[in-house]
């Protein structure tokens, strides 16, 4: 699909199916949602710009490449985003942080939003918006429209999985943010889960139900 990269990394694949068992465990399913979050912040921030500054090696001085403009921002959609967030802290420790509060109503489909805090200067960063599932499209929606809201110029969403459904109407409300993940799955079912999915993130992840 135009506008949607799928990670297809033989490591982000691997985990992925394993994350999609029924009997992988919490801890198990927490450690590799981080594990492979890392793998996905790696290829969505792989064209980063750069600019060059002099440093001194214990040999010699040099132009060395560093990242350009103000720190990146993560915008988690909670609670779940939270758990691609761990990992790309780990490999961004430096990023800015936004929490975005959203559920979706489960009889409306809708999304309901409840909490929202992000850092200044949204307008000069790159802002990466963080949820595990792009399923009917809702909650990323109604995220990306707060964030743009506040001034945010420049977005990316990343997901895990996103449904067909999902990336269409995300598509058709934010044509100009792209949609990075680790798998298009076939469908949505009759109560907006993605079908084969992994069945509900936050709740595998929490030990919720």
């Amino acid at each position: 699909m135009d506008g949607v990269t799928v990670i297809n990394h033989p490591l982000v694949q691997h985990k992925l199916t394993i994350m999609r068992k029924k009997e992988t465990s919490t801890a198990g399913f927490r450690r590799l949602l981080r594990e492979i979050s890392t793998l996905l912040c790696y290829e969505v921030t792989r064209d980063l710009e750069l600019t060059h500054e002099t440093i001194d090696t214990p040999l010699t001085t040099i132009d060395a490449p560093v990242l350009e403009g103000k720190k990146l921002v993560f915008a988690s959609i909670l609670r779940a985003g939270n758990g691609l967030l761990e990992g790309m802290l780990e490999l961004v420790p430096s990023a800015r942080v936004c929490h975005i509060g959203v559920y979706r109503d489960h009889d409306t489909l809708e999304a309901v939003e409840y909490y929202f805090k992000a850092p200044e200067s949204l307008a000069e960063r790159l802002t990466i918006v963080v949820d595990p599932m792009l399923a009917t499209g809702n909650s990323s929606i109604a995220a990306v429209e707060k964030l743009k809201e506040r001034g945010a110029v420049n977005l990316r969403f990343l997901c895990l999985l996103a449904a067909p459904e999902g990336i269409r109407n995300f598509q058709a409300a934010h044509p100009d943010v792209p949609i990075y993940t680790a798998s298009i799955d076939s469908h949505l079912n009759e109560k907006g889960y993605i079908v084969p999915g992994l069945g509900d993130a936050g709740d595998r992840m929490y030990g919720t139900k």
